[in-house]
């Protein structure tokens, strides 16, 4: 991958699994695991196997040159069972006619991409333990934090920023569950020979398939699933919307540090968030990379969705698209994981900007709090057309909600002679609503804490 616009949004280590070297040994570890099974059943001598699979080392074959061949043979598979046949019969003649026997170009691949996306899993879900630790720990020191809620890009109410800390801790945990519950029925062995059939294994075909699984730790599914691939979109399918939950994180850390807002800060220094230009400026560079990859990952999987619809037994163009965008999938989701978990555990808030963006409101986030209040005493329309009146009569005058209530409660004091003044005052207190919100924390900790946790791919 040596478009530096690419090499931009990932990191070093999210591309070396799916590079040309790893996905080759990947498919030559497919190879050696069918000779030696094929061997155990007594379908080819085991002399031939050892011999086969000793070659099975990527660097023993000219990568670069088998990647440079594919797209005129159509496939990776072809060149690649060309070149170990070649290097084989270089040691062991009668043992190269074994190489590959009754499997196809796409069971080769596919278990490949298999065995490549499963040590991706095992990236991805370190790295989600460490992220969903950082946002916990946050979640539960802030607590009772203040925080001015918004909606619709405005402000709206007071909450605290734990409870925001666990309300993007859930989703992200719910994610890395399905991703263990998923990963056992999407990584699986893929040996169907021609056209799924494994013919030309005959009566071993089935035990060979139970020894490979066995030996590449995948799951063994009853069939081929050359042209079936809704276990391996479902598995797709949830590393997208992993993606998604980590770019709605990271678009809330953007608008939380615009300069005027200004209640969190990513890490600076090095050269990291600065400006060509201007340097004052603080970038958040690694919420940046999170939504660049969540703004591409949709495209990807729709593109994978969309070539589900295959020909027959083997695909014409869609499983070679699915593979490519695959690729780019597991890459995306691992970068953004890693760079996502690294930006919050260095991440800086600040509790008292976030009061003032409170106090700044003047009350106003408070007055469907106050209208029920008064609601009690006078009914919720009367109640919402008197606090209506005094957030435009503050609002005017540039004082607070609080105030301007207490004018108008004083110009008709007879009206409100029931009226409870203290649970009034008390809905003007911040440290309240904070607390209010903050007590939704344990119910989120608690739901995920009763998810079932399968032990990860190993």
């Amino acid at each position: 991958m040596s478009n530096p616009f690419e090499l931009f949004l990932t990191s070093p280590d999210a591309v070396n699994d799916f590079d040309s070297a790893a996905l080759v040994q990947a498919m030559l570890d497919f190879e050696a695991a069918l000779a030696h099974a094929s061997a155990e059943v007594g379908l080819i001598p085991k002399p031939a196997a050892i011999a086969i699979a000793g070659i099975c080392r990527a660097q023993l074959l000219d990568v670069d040159a088998i990647v440079a061949a594919s797209g005129r043979a159509g496939s990776l598979a072809i060149p690649l069972v060309k070149s170990l046949t070649e290097a084989v019969a270089l040691f062991d003649p009668e043992a190269a006619g074994y190489v590959h026997r009754g499997a196809t170009s796409q069971d080769v691949i596919d278990t490949a991409m298999a065995l490549c996306t499963r040590r991706y899993l095992d990236a991805i879900d370190a790295d989600l333990e460490r992220l969903l630790a950082e946002l916990e720990g946050r979640a539960r020191a802030h607590r009772d934090t203040p925080l001015l809620a918004r909606t619709l890009m405005q402000a709206a109410q007071v909450t605290s920023f734990g409870l925001k800390c666990a309300n993007w801790f859930a989703p992200l945990a719910r994610s890395r569950w399905a991703l263990r519950e998923l990963a056992p029925h999407a990584l699986c062995l893929q040996l169907g020979g021609a056209v799924g059939t494994r013919a030309t294994l005959g009566e071993q075909g089935h035990r060979i398939a139970e020894l490979m699984a066995a030996r590449l730790n995948l799951s063994n599914p009853a069939s081929a699933w050359h042209t079936a691939r809704d276990r391996w979109l479902r598995l797709g399918s949830e590393l997208a919307i992993t993606c998604g939950s980590m770019g709605k994180v990271a678009r809330d850390l953007s608008l939380m540090a615009q300069s005027e807002i200004a209640e969190i800060a990513e890490a600076s220094g090095d050269g990291r968030g600065g400006s060509s230009a201007m340097p004052h400026k603080r970038n958040p560079v690694g919420a940046m990379s999170v939504l660049a990859a969540a703004q591409r990952t949709p495209h990807r999987l729709a593109a994978m969705i969309s070539a589900m619809t295959q020909e027959h037994e083997r695909g014409l163009g869609n499983w070679q698209a699915e593979l490519a965008e695959w690729a780019g999938l597991c890459i995306s989701v691992r970068s953004a994981t890693r760079t996502l978990a690294d930006t919050l555990q260095s991440l800086q808030c600040f509790p008292e900007r976030m009061l003032e963006n409170i106090e700044a409101q003047r009350g106003m986030v408070f007055a469907e709090g106050a209208a029920a209040v008064m609601a009690r005493c006078i009914g919720k329309q009367a109640a919402h057309q008197l606090v209506e009146t005094a957030a435009r009569n503050a609002l005017a005058e540039g004082g607070q909600l609080h105030g301007a209530i207490d004018a108008l409660l004083t110009a008709e004091s007879k009206r409100f002679e029931s009226l409870d003044r203290a649970a009034l005052n008390a809905a003007f207190s911040i440290n309240a609503a904070a607390t209010h919100a903050g007590s939704g924390i344990d119910a989120i900790f608690s739901e995920i804490t009763s998810l079932n946790f399968s032990p990860k791919q190993s």
